[in-house]
């Protein structure tokens, strides 16, 4: 039997994204790279890393634009091309400069992604009622099996980066040119995702009108904003777990394994999304947000304390478990809520409007993470952080009480019948 483009693109997808969702061997030791081989200081790399989500702030809508003219497939093959030139420029790096290079196109790559890899697969599902636990079954998988083959390798960056700090780089490079490769097998569904002839202005005037309808929406303003503010968190963190560790001592050596160890946990909290889904129902998002945010608040009162190291080290650690566990299904699951009830005209919109308040609220808490290390220390940030993030997941988690969550009839008429809008 013929295997059609659909198929071709659900079996393919698991697999491009274990290799591709994120960079491989990088973020255990990218700010000890920096901080260390390139010698930028701790503040500066956050700075960058804050100039990352405003530069994808900046390029979403005309990085959408693209997607809508030259299709899904070759925008992911672009993407993934443009990825390995910014890690091309932290190797050749030699100041401040280059590293927001590589920031710069390393947004341009994960716009891009953002919009197309999801869109793609929720694309090649069939139109039916298990369309959406279809997509959160497939996702899911491929975020599992990238949360393996990202201990793997994150084990294997620790002490390469002992015997040379450019090695786990050099490697990330190889896994983006793999990436791209892969990339090239997918198949564009939708012939109307390919526009010859777009006008700038009446995609700029037809986002605007659909972002206008979307804030009409009390579920989709509060998934947008609460999944923006609680993603960019825990991107923003990513950093500071290693400067925590760093300060209080620990060898560079055991990052690789703390971070593995970590990432097959988010591995296996990912593969079971569907049943926490299914075991927490509209609760889900509360016992994946607030246990994560208090967690860094206990950390920075637990480091004031001066306890013997093994013992703070092992609490540190179960604060960071307790964050990866809520990691792992989180990314799988607010698209797919995002996604529910959405037509295909839509779906992009809708996803560029979160992607564009998360990278705005990461930029926030990134700044004011640079800010905070030019004064004080990772647990203090930490710290601050945690209840700042903890005051605003609860908030928002209090509004959200009765308007997100519920059966399809239950919602006003108002919430979802602009979504059959083209």
């Amino acid at each position: 039997m013929e295997v059609t483009k659909e198929e071709k693109n659900i079996r393919l997808y698991p697999i491009y994204k274990m290799l591709s969702w994120d960079l491989l061997f990088y973020y255990s030791i990218n700010f000890l790279f920096l901080t260390q081989v390139k010698n930028i200081s701790p503040a500066n790399v956050l700075l960058a890393e804050a100039l990352y989500p405003i530069f994808k702030s900046i390029l979403l809508v005309p990085l959408t634009a693209l997607i809508t003219k030259i299709g899904k497939r070759k925008s992911i093959i672009i993407a993934n091309l443009i990825n390995a030139f910014s890690i091309l420029s932290y190797i050749v790096a030699q100041n401040f400069a280059y590293v927001v290079i590589g920031q710069f196109l390393s947004a341009i790559a994960f716009d891009i992604k953002g919009l197309a890899e999801t869109n793609l697969l929720y694309d090649s599902l069939p139109k039916d009622e298990k369309r959406g636990s279809q997509f959160s079954k497939i996702d899911g998988r491929g975020t599992s099996w990238y949360y393996y083959a990202d201990a793997i390798t994150t084990l294997a960056s620790g002490f390469l980066f002992v015997i040379n700090g450019y090695i786990p780089f050099i490697l990330c490079f190889i896994s983006c040119i793999i990436s791209t490769f892969l990339s090239f097998k997918f198949n564009d569904i939708k012939k109307e995702d390919v526009q010859e002839n777009i006008n700038y202005k009446t995609y700029i005037k037809d986002l605007k009108h659909s972002f206008k309808y979307m804030l009409q929406s009390n579920r989709l303003r509060y998934l947008i904003i609460l999944g923006g503010i609680f993603w960019g968190f825990l991107s923003t963190l990513i950093s500071l777990r290693s400067g925590l560790l760093k300060q209080i001592g620990l060898s560079e050596e055991y990052f690789g394994i703390i971070f593995a160890a970590f990432g097959i946990i988010s591995g296996i909290t990912a593969k079971n999304q569907n049943r926490i889904h299914n075991l927490y129902r509209n609760k889900t998002l509360t016992y994946l947000t607030v246990p994560a945010s208090i967690s860094c608040i206990l950390i920075g009162f637990f480091v004031m304390g001066n306890f013997p190291f093994k013992v703070t080290l092992v609490f540190i650690l179960a604060m960071f478990l307790i964050q990866f566990i809520a990691k792992g299904p989180f990314f799988t699951l607010i698209r797919r809520y995002l996604n529910n009830f959405t037509t295909s005209s839509l779906r992009n919109k809708i996803i560029s409007s979160y992607n564009l308040i998360e990278s705005i609220m990461r930029a926030i808490i990134s700044l004011l993470a640079s800010f905070l290390l030019r004064i004080t220390n990772a647990s203090n940030t930490i710290l601050v952080i945690g209840c700042i993030v903890t005051i605003a997941v609860v908030l928002l988690l209090d509004k959200m009480r009765g308007k997100v969550g519920l059966k399809p009839e239950e919602y006003a008429k108002k919430e979802i019948e602009f979504l059959e809008i083209k």
